[in-house]
């Protein structure tokens, strides 16, 4: 037989196949049903599936270690001039890249400029008129210190690791690109460019997303996040709302005014209003952001955590993970411990931050 006639039908035919076919022929249909799967079983939460998931976690930390230790993250600070003549304490800094040390600043005056960084995963802008200390480089925390001035800051790093304290918040990293401003009072702005960063201070948080921006006050601290394209009259209510004892007035504005995407702004409000207030701030941001299954109405009024961490996942902009837990803090251990400090690369003889 020609094994062609089986394939296609090309070759010449086989008498035994013929009659097959012949036999099987009064089954042959034009069409074939949709093939109907069974509806698949839940796979039970055994102890065994629990202890792959956290296997995989692991795998996945194992793997941010990897790229850890090659790009090198473990690394001193390190200073650049950019422009002008800055000084760490009180020797400039020259053409050449000097180390900043645990304790030390960057200071730059009106016509200077540096750059700061650490291995492959921080990158920090100095402003003119600028005071930076380095106030702690560990295995499991880089912690800056925002005097006074502007800095701009791009990190790739774990979550919760790189940290930059003002005289009244505290800047935390969760992945992003941001701009910090401060003045000595404790008055200042955070605006971010990609991701997200966490400004914090005494148990108090503002999640501010990318496109975002939140001010802070001496005494005060963060103040509520908002989009930088959010209607101005919102704007000028919330400033008056979180730093000059607004009441009514004040928030009835901010409500009037809020789009859907301000959602944002009514939930981090809910958080903190008095009850009165969070009546109101429910009903509106209901009605723009609907609140999904799990969410109740006395759960919010009364700041419920697990309940308004369910209707911050239907809030444009905000960060599709949750807060840092166990295995995040897990993670970070494991992976800072792990990490060894390498000489940093040079460049035509020259130690140089890449831009």
């Amino acid at each position: 037989m020609d094994d062609r006639y089986l394939w296609d039908r090309t070759g010449p035919a086989d008498p035994e196949v013929e009659r097959l076919e012949d036999l099987l022929g009064r089954f042959r249909r034009e069409s074939l049903a949709p093939l109907r799967m069974p509806a698949p079983r839940p796979i039970p939460k055994s102890a065994a599936t629990r202890a792959l998931a956290a296997a995989a976690a692991v795998l996945v930390a194992a793997a941010g270690i990897l790229w850890f230790v090659r790009s090198g993250a473990a690394r001193p600070w390190r200073v650049e001039r950019v422009s002008g003549q800055p000084r760490v304490e009180a020797t400039p800094v020259s053409d050449s890249v000097v180390s900043l040390r645990v304790g030390q600043a960057i200071q730059t005056d009106a016509g200077s400029r540096a750059k700061i960084g650490v291995g492959g995963f921080a990158r920090i802008a100095v402003g003119p008129d600028s005071s930076v200390r380095l106030v702690k480089s560990g295995p499991v925390e880089q912690r800056l210190a925002l005097g006074r001035g502007t800095i701009s800051a791009r990190i790739w790093a774990p979550p919760r690791l790189f940290l930059v304290e003002t005289p009244s918040a505290l800047a935390v990293d969760l992945g992003c690109a941001y701009t910090l401003e401060a003045d000595s009072e404790g008055t200042g702005l955070l605006r971010v460019e990609t991701g997200w960063v966490s400004f914090e201070r005494d148990g108090r948080e503002s999640i501010v997303p990318a496109g975002a921006a939140c001010a802070t006050r001496a005494r005060q601290g963060p103040g509520t996040p908002y989009f930088e394209d959010s209607p101005s009259e919102l704007r000028r209510a919330l400033e008056v709302y979180d730093f000059a004892g607004g009441g009514p007035d004040a928030l009835s504005t901010i409500l009037v005014a809020a789009r859907r995407r301000d959602g944002l702004t009514l939930w981090h409000l809910i958080r903190r209003a008095p009850r009165p207030d969070r009546e109101r701030l429910y009903e509106r941001l209901a009605a723009l952001v609907p609140a999904p299954p799990g969410v109740t109405r006395e759960g919010a009024l009364r700041g419920d955590r697990r309940i308004l961490e369910l209707w911050r996942r239907e809030l444009d902009g905000m960060p599709p993970f949750p807060r840092p837990g166990s295995f995040l803090s897990f993670w970070r251990k494991l992976w800072f411990s792990i990490a060894a400090t390498e000489p940093a690369p040079s460049v035509n003889g020259r130690r140089s931050l890449p831009s």
